[in-house]
């Protein structure tokens, strides 16, 4: 009986797919679940696993673009009968060895899949093993770390066995997607010798072994057979074409767009040839070294940019005088330590004088969402905070319920989980307003981009000794620009600048804070 294989659906917009490499050649013999090819969409890579034992026979031929759908190849079921009269030594072999790999055999595994993590989680990236493959590992020991494009997780083990790899580290996998196998049993890793194949079974393994790693590694700038058949079609030199998939691989998309660049060196006057061939060589270190953009980084460029695009985005300034509050927290503080067990910093205030001018301007903090405007009742306050992977915005629920203790005991306790990666999807959601502030890393003047789909953000920066005029005098004062970033669509000029004017107002007297005046 002959078994069809079709390309299978890959993602909602991918209607087709390139076959990058088949691993199997046409005739051979597959195992169910083995990878046979790999398959290479606009998109990204995918791997096609045999859906039956049986001899394979090939359809479609590297490089061909085929239909979702479609069929690649065939696999022969009867040929299994074929080749099995051509395994009865190693059957015998097996039944000879050690108890050990029987027991082995019998063990249970284990297969971990992506776990949900959150609703609008689709899927995660490995950011790393912290376990080896072949690894002993114990039940509920983490070992690895997942990465979404808002938060990391810790992956525990589901069992007490040997470890198997499936998924490596950086590979983005979909939820439920295999991870890795654990082969349960205490006595799992100590079988393992047993289980070595005989001489000939290892020669005969090799093959496949060597096609399946070289299904995992390219060469920078070496083209996929889809691009590089676009290539040859346009006489474009890959060598003069930079590579954005796998590891500097090129791809369909890199070789399309590459057309007109690759072909401007060919253009270039002899001249301009000879006098860039007796430029003198640069001197110096000019070593380069390329990183892969974390799913979280990858997140906040595409949100960043689709609010540019999106919103009609606009910033007005004001300036604040920092003196009384400075006063306040040299006179209180150590007091407000004791007391509450925790510093008076700024953020307190700022936070503060945002949730009673939100209140009074409501549009402020509100949203659109369609074409209808989402007011709320409460503050949900979101504060940036920059971590190891990145930017990160946890959320301070209710802060106009909160005193000052109580907003600072909550930035300290959601920068602390941001710094070690323990911020959970829900830490991270549903904020009305941001607060950001670049002023600890020097910034003296910024237009903070607003994180969407909020309507405003305000940005803090430095405070800088600067002359001002205190009724009719030059004092020398310290002053902090602030600034105030807000969708036009939503928020009028009116609006905004009586935001921030209430604000100054609350910083620079703060006893309005504690009178609510």
């Amino acid at each position: 009986m002959s078994l069809e294989v079709k390309v299978p659906a890959v993602g909602e917009s991918i209607t087709e797919v390139t076959i990058a490499q088949w691993l199997k050649k046409d005739g051979d013999r597959v195992e169910m679940d083995e990878v046979i090819a790999e398959l290479e969409s606009d998109k990204a890579t995918f791997e096609l696993p045999a859906e039956a034992a049986g001899i394979l026979r090939i359809v479609a031929q590297e490089g061909d673009t085929i239909d979702v759908g479609a069929v690649i190849c065939k696999i022969d079921q009867d040929g299994a009968a074929a080749s099995a009269p051509a395994a009865p030594a190693a059957a015998e072999a097996a039944q000879e060895s050690a108890p050990a790999a029987t027991a082995q055999a019998a063990g249970q595994t284990v297969e971990m899949t992506v776990p949900t993590v959150g609703e609008s989680i689709t899927e995660v990236t490995i950011a790393s093993w912290l376990k080896s493959d072949g690894d002993q590992v114990e039940m509920d020991e983490v070992i690895a770390e997942l990465e979404s494009d808002k938060a990391t997780f810790e992956l525990p083990a589901e069992a007490t066995g040997t470890l198997q790899i499936v998924a490596k580290e950086g590979d983005t996998v979909e939820i439920g997607g295999l991870l890795c196998k654990i082969v349960a049993g205490a006595g799992a890793g100590a079988a393992k010798p047993a289980a070595q194949p005989s001489a000939p079974a290892a020669q005969a393994a090799q093959p496949a072994a060597a096609a399946t790693s070289g299904a995992q590694t390219y060469a920078s700038g070496t083209p996929s057979p889809a691009a590089g058949k676009i290539l040859s079609e346009k006489g474009i030199n890959p060598a003069d074409v930079q590579g954005t998939g796998r590891d500097g691989r090129i791809t369909k998309e890199d070789a399309q767009s590459a057309q007109k660049a690759a072909a401007k060196p060919a253009a270039a006057p002899a001249a301009k040839q000879a006098a860039a061939a007796e430029a003198p060589a640069a001197s110096g270190n000019r070593d380069q070294r390329r990183e892969k953009m974390s799913a979280l980084r990858k997140t906040v460029a595409r949100r960043l940019v689709q609010v540019k695009n999106e919103t009609a985005m606009l910033t007005t300034f004001n300036e604040v005088d920092m003196k009384p509050i400075m006063d306040i927290r040299a006179k209180y503080k150590d007091k407000f330590k004791e007391v509450h067990e925790v510093g008076l910093g700024f953020m307190s205030f700022f936070t503060k004088a945002c949730t009673v001018a939100l209140q009074e301007w409501p549009a402020v903090n509100a949203q659109i969402d369609g074409t209808e405007m989402v007011f709320s009742d409460f503050v949900d306050v979101s504060i940036a905070v920059s971590s190891p992977k990145g930017l990160v915005v946890p959320v301070i629920r209710n802060a106009e319920q909160l005193s000052l203790d109580g907003i600072e005991k909550e930035v300290v306790r959601l920068a602390k989980k941001a710094r070690d990666g323990k911020l959970s999807i829900e830490e991270m959601t549903g904020g009305t307003f941001t607060i950001t502030n670049g002023g600890i890393f020097g910034s003296m003047m910024s237009t903070p981009i607003i994180n969407a789909p909020q309507s405003a953000i305000l940005g803090m920066h430095n405070i800088v000794q600067r002359p001002v005029a205190i009724n009719g005098q030059v004092e020398i004062r310290p002053m902090m620009y602030l600034a105030l970033s807000y969708d036009h669509r939503i928020i009028d000029g009116r609006e905004s600048v009586s935001f921030l004017v209430r604000v100054k107002e609350l910083l620079e007297d703060p006893m309005r804070l504690l009178l609510g005046v």
